[in-house]
């Protein structure tokens, strides 16, 4: 399968611009499993903003 970096990178809403595996999803959800996190683009607007990718504040996002 072709990674298609480019075009995921037009709709990805993670605004962590360093990061060296935007637009490479398969890569960044691994990357995120294995630290215990959720990755970016799961969060609300707000959720994404506060950088935080653990679980918990994942769960408080999807409350409000």
């Amino acid at each position: 399968m072709d990674c298609r970096k480019e075009s995921n990178k037009t709709s990805c809403t993670c605004t962590y611009e360093p990061c060296p595996r935007k637009g490479v999803c398969c890569e960044c959800v691994a990357y995120h499993r294995k630290n215990g996190e959720v990755p970016g683009c799961f969060f609300s607007q707000a959720g994404e903003a506060s950088y935080d990718r653990s679980v918990r504040s994942f769960i408080k996002d999807q409350s409000r």
